[in-house]
């Protein structure tokens, strides 16, 4: 490890954590793992805190919590995801929960009550009664959307200005019951879904890589099926221009009870696990670094 010291810089809508040194050009976030409930918010639902939680991509920032340490920087979401998606654009509002928004052209994701500010929380229970006003939903992108894609935006900058090169390894938890939904007969379940839009948002060498890494520590993986990426993968992959993006999806059922929202009694030696894949994570963009500089 590179040293056991971190900077750690707090705002209300990220954690940004980087090491003493940065040594890769590699990147964490974790977009979806905030679980800094508004008490307004969880007034104006109509659902239990619980159920609000299901939404919640939780304690991934805990699975790839050791990166700093490694050398690579994570940034992180403070608020949840059940009260702003920053992995969708800031345009992406939905009328049927937001008050004087116009129906836009058919997108999937606001169609399925998936917006920015969504409507529905896992299993499509609503999370309103009724409709917010936009100058609130106006509120809330202002304070957290733009905020959190502002630092994250900077700092890709900066790793790409410092080794001509920034991946973002975009982290995520997938429902189990979303991967049993798009089984295929006769296949055994991925565990790890790895999504570049196809190719679109990253190098293919690269994401063969990455997908190495987590096969060789016993993960059975899948790539863009049925995740292959949204927003950010979509807004900051351009691997022509050496910004490469990867989503990566992980079966909660490894380490979360999902229906009580919390840690298995195996999740201190998963995130041992986690720790190994992260720590060879980091290592394919310090040796990247170290081939272009030869």
């Amino acid at each position: 490890m590179d040293g056991m010291r971190e900077h750690i810089l707090e705002g209300e809508a990220f954690r940004l954590i980087s090491p003493h040194k940065t040594t890769t050009s590699v990147v964490f976030s974790s977009p979806h793992s905030g679980r800094d409930y508004p008490q307004d918010f969880l007034a104006a639902s109509v659902l239990s805190p619980l159920h609000l939680r299901s939404s919640e991509d939780a304690y991934v920032d805990r699975l790839f919590a050791r990166a700093p340490l490694m050398g690579a920087p994570l940034i992180l979401a403070r608020a949840p995801r059940a009260y702003i998606d920053l992995n969708r654009g800031a345009d992406e509002l939905d009328p049927a929960v937001i008050e004087g928004v116009s129906r836009p052209a058919h997108n999937p994701r606001i169609s399925s009550g998936l917006g920015v500010i969504p409507r529905v929380v896992a299993g499509g229970r609503a999370i309103y009664a009724g409709k917010l006003p936009l100058a609130q939903a106006r509120d809330r992108i202002a304070r957290h959307w733009h905020p959190w894609h502002d630092q994250l935006r900077g700092l890709l900058a900066q790793t790409h200005r410092r080794f001509g090169e920034a991946i973002l390894l975009d982290c995520h938890s997938m429902p189990h019951e979303a991967i049993e939904s798009h089984a295929r007969p006769g296949q055994p379940l991925p565990e790890v879904v790895l999504g570049d839009r196809f190719g679109a948002a990253a190098d293919r060498g690269l994401v063969d890589q990455i997908e190495e890494i987590f096969r060789s520590e016993g993960f059975r993986t899948a790539r863009n099926s049925p995740f292959a990426g949204a927003y950010i993968a979509q807004t900051y992959g351009h691997p022509v221009s050496r910004k490469h993006v990867v989503q990566i999806e992980i079966d909660r059922s490894l380490y979360l009870d999902e229906r009580r929202v919390e840690p298995l009694p195996a999740f201190s030696a998963f995130c041992l696990r986690m720790a190994r894949v992260t720590e060879k994570l980091v290592q394919i963009g310090a040796e990247r670094v170290s081939l272009a500089a030869e």
